[in-house]
């Protein structure tokens, strides 16, 4: 099978990068065609084998924008290669392209001072990727609409799954359905997010908070609302702040390699190795300007998504990156203006729920730039770190999967979570106003046996009836479990 495009550039150049998600390769067909993961090209429109360039205007018109590829290919295309191109088609929206990648990746500028008359073109189409505000090079008449920058960015293509879940408007709701609660209750449902968010947080690392820790993650997040812009000096404080141990705490983003442990021994066991310190640095500036700037220019929760996996990608710190990574969600979302008066999406407590999902999402990436890492155990925790890859790999990344991921725990959030604790709070309400109307009981004892018995499908268990046997007639245990059976009934 001969491969064509971005499938034939990395297999020829050998570049360091991913595999393209759809291999473009020569078929019996008569025109170009998707079929599965196979761009499927008729042999008549095939690019030469050996040429390069051809290869990579094709990919270009036809498989769309790869920059990890690009940005390595571009470096080994002669300049007098592009000129050429650009005397038989010197106002080509392709060719122009990438003229203005290959000036950006190298450095250097071509020689040519001919004036560019054609019409103005975006690097990323529109209508197939997500796309940030745009740059304008009036060189080569080509907008820079990428999520980030050419020295960082993430691709977020297009899919029926995410149009699905942009149309929804999962923050205008959100805000809307909060709207409708009477003050006090909102307040109540709130208070939960934020008491429930902290937990599940801490959860998915397999980590059980203190008192003291929990307290500090509330308010860490209750921070979010502030509106301050990220920078190093304030991750350093917000990591400071979620980790107890004094000998875990930052004073600047990582100074060594840190890598994520499986719990298999050795080598084995090294199951995501992040950029080299020097590289996590400067992109960790990259990614907090896109933060500061994008998101409000971006779709709020595709800016929170991109900000919260490129920060768990680049690993900046020895410890509390997961954490820090989901309280980035609320950061974004907070600095973006989309939520207000303290509200909170519980995505931890959405992700809990799905922890599969989330740790396919985050695989997505993870899996495949392991590879590119030479580990050798040395002895006991000692291992040495062998970066065999391309600075590329961390620099642009394909983040469609974690986007989707980060809407559907959204949409879970407001949908499942935040409505079913409210539906929660409302029947305890009702219950225990039921029963006042009609008995003395402390409200200590109370309100523990109505939350038990809503949590217990309606039921007042035995042990529960016994440990209140001497503060509770056994009338009141029947009669909460007839106003609970009635009110879930009528869900």
């Amino acid at each position: 099978m001969q491969v064509v495009g971005y499938a034939y550039l990395r297999s020829t150049l050998k570049l360091k990068s991913f595999a393209p998600k759809r291999t473009a390769m020569i078929k019996p067909v008569t025109r170009i065609t998707l079929i599965g993961d196979c761009l499927a090209v008729p042999q008549s429109v095939a690019p030469a084998q050996g040429s390069m360039l051809e290869h990579l205007l094709f990919a270009l018109k036809h498989e769309g924008i790869n920059l990890c590829i690009l940005s390595q290919a571009l470096e080994a295309i002669p300049a007098e290669h592009l000129l050429h191109e650009l005397e038989k088609a010197p106002n080509g929206v392709f060719i122009r392209k990438a003229c203005f990648l290959w000036e950006s990746f190298t450095g250097r500028q071509l020689d040519y001072s001919s004036p560019v008359r054609g019409s103005v073109v975006a690097l990323f189409d529109p209508e197939i990727y997500i796309t940030g505000p745009a740059v304008r090079n009036s060189r080569w008449r080509v907008d820079f609409n990428g999520l980030g920058s050419l020295h960082y960015c993430a691709t977020v293509e297009y899919t029926p799954e995410l149009e699905s879940l942009l149309s929804l408007d999962i923050l205008g709701r959100a805000k809307s359905f909060m709207a409708t609660l009477p003050t006090e209750m909102m307040d109540r449902a709130i208070n939960w997010a934020y008491l429930h968010e902290t937990r599940d947080s801490f959860a998915i690392e397999r980590e059980e908070p203190s008192d003291e820790k929990s307290r500090r993650f509330v308010q860490l997040l209750r921070q979010a609302h502030d509106g301050r812009e990220l920078s190093e000096e304030y991750l350093v404080e917000l990591q400071n702040s979620t980790v107890s141990n004094p000998f875990d705490k930052a004073a600047l983003f990582r100074h060594e390699q840190n890598h994520l442990h499986n719990g298999l021994r050795g080598a084995a066991g090294v199951s995501y190795i992040p950029p080299e310190p020097d590289l996590c640095r400067e992109l960790m500036g990259e990614l907090m300007t896109f933060a500061n700037q994008s998101s409000r220019k971006v779709d709020p929760l595709v800016a929170a998504a991109v900000t919260a996996f490129g920060f768990v990608f680049l690993h900046p710190f020895m410890d509390g990156n997961g954490r820090l990574s989901r309280f980035l969600i609320h950061q974004t979302l907070c600095h973006s203006g989309a939520l207000e008066n303290g509200l909170l999406l519980p995505v931890s407590v959405a992700m809990k729920h799905e922890e599969s999902s989330y740790l396919a999402a985050l695989k997505d990436f993870s899996q495949p730039a392991r590879d590119f890492w030479n580990v050798t155990w040395l002895d006991a925790d000692q291992m040495a770190f062998e970066f065999i890859g391309h600075p590329s790999i961390y620099r642009f990344w394909d983040a469609t999967r974690c986007i989707e991921f980060t809407l559907q725990m959204a949409r879970r959030a407001l949908e499942v979570e935040l409505r079913e604790e409210t539906e929660f709070l409302e029947r305890y309400d009702r219950i225990v106003k039921a029963v006042n109307q009609r008995y003395d009981v402390r409200g200590s004892d109370l309100s523990k046996l109505v939350m038990m018995c809503l949590d217990n499908e309606g039921k007042v268990s035995k042990h529960r009836r016994k440990q209140f046997q001497y503060s509770v007639p056994e009338e009141v245990f029947e009669f909460i479990e007839g106003e609970a059976g009635r009110l879930l009934a009528d869900v």
